[in-house]
């Protein structure tokens, strides 16, 4: 702090020498450059009045250092006597404050006592709440584990019973599926009771339809003798009649448009298109939906052709056949049978049948067939 004080005094003594120094220096400078002496000595006179001047500054730089001087011892004095202020008051402060200590430090062990108390019973009590809570806790558990107990055999019982129905239920499926295998069996075995049933009828059927095929085919032999002979009756008094006529008339093969071709099938389609293709050769054609209609309109004018089907409401074509081969006036008549089944050629030939035409058949092998019965047809030639 001293040493701060005497600062700006060293500085302005500093600064005033320096000045005076560069004055001094500046004349001499001056006198050099100009060489006169006048001026030379001018400069010397103002050197000197300058160094009069630097002596001055000097004893007031003296003397503000001896003045500094003073200052510092006093101030030096100055701070030793508040140096021994502040020790006496820090003396004092430390005494006052050992006393504080003390008083404090007697209050601290008193509150800590307090405190130690209020502690200990604080412990107490919550050391009391502790094994409260730890014996309310224990019941919890207990009751707890005697609810999960319950929960447990409750879900022991709920799984038995699961098992149990699963266990019943797998039974019965077993059960089920049993009985559905017996169901099966059964029904396997009433299907081929049923089969063997069907088979023995079948061969029944046939038995009866061979047995039937022969009483008609003998039916038919004996009926085709008794046409045999009826037609050489029929023959020979034809033949007279036509000795005695041949004298005066003349026959002629049957045309086209004379030929009445009848087609008995229970398919309007297949009449239609039969109708279509008979027409486009100029052949009168008559249609039967049934043997039974053909049959009646058989009675009303005979045909030189019949066209049937086999499978018919009612009688089939077999069954026409045969009442044709049994009409003493339609027996020599060709009969035509369309079939879809390759396995009726020995049946066709038994009922009469004199060709057998498979589906689907050649249009020009049925036209065949017609025209080869259209030749062996004479009528008389009423324009002879």
């Amino acid at each position: 702090m001293m040493n701060d004080d005497l600062l700006p005094w060293i500085l302005a003594a500093a600064a005033l020498t320096a000045l005076a120094l560069w004055a001094w220096w500046r004349s001499q400078q001056r006198a050099r450059e100009d060489g006169d002496d006048s001026a030379a000595a001018a400069a010397e006179a103002e050197a000197e009045a300058e160094a009069d001047q630097l002596e001055a500054e000097r004893a007031l730089a003296r003397e503000a250092a001896e003045k500094a001087e003073a200052e510092r011892v006093e101030a030096e004095r100055l701070e030793a006597e508040r140096l021994e202020s502040e020790r006496l008051a820090a003396e004092a402060a430390a005494r006052e404050a050992a006393a504080f200590a003390a008083a404090e430090a007697e209050r601290l062990a008193a509150e800590r006592v307090a405190l130690e108390e209020a502690s200990r019973r604080q412990l107490e009590a919550e050391r009391a709440a502790a094994e409260a809570a730890a014996r309310e806790a224990a019941a919890e558990a207990a009751a707890a584990a005697a609810v999960q107990a319950a929960k447990e055999q409750a879900e022991r019982e709920a799984a038995e019973r699961r098992e149990a129905e699963r266990a019943e239920a797998e039974r019965l499926a077993l059960a089920e599926a049993e009985r559905q295998r017996q169901l099966e069996a059964e029904r396997a075995a009433e299907a081929e009771a049923r089969r063997l049933e069907a088979a023995r009828q079948e061969a029944l059927r046939q038995e009866a339809e061979r047995q039937e095929a022969a009483r008609v085919e003998a039916e038919r032999a004996e009926q085709a003798r008794i046409a045999a002979e009826q037609a050489e009756q029929a023959a020979a008094a034809a033949a007279a009649t036509a000795a005695a006529a041949a004298t005066s008339r003349r026959t002629r093969p049957l045309s086209a448009p004379e030929t009445i071709v009848m087609v008995a099938d229970d398919s309007k389609v297949v009449r239609v298109k039969l109708s279509r293709l008979l027409n486009q050769h100029s052949y009168r054609v008559v249609l039967a939906e049934s043997a039974e209609e053909a049959i009646e309109k058989m009675a009303q004018e005979a045909p030189h052709v019949l066209i049937t089907d086999v499978e018919m409401p009612g009688q089939d074509g077999f069954d026409l056949t045969r009442h044709v081969r049994a009409t003493p006036q339609l027996a020599g008549m060709p009969v035509i049978m369309i079939t879809s089944s390759n396995d009726r050629q020995a049946a066709a030939d038994a009922a009469g049948v004199s060709v057998l035409l498979g589906k689907p058949y050649p249009e020009d092998a049925l036209i065949a067939s017609i025209e080869q019965a259209r030749a062996a047809i004479e009528v008389i030639d009423e324009t002879a």
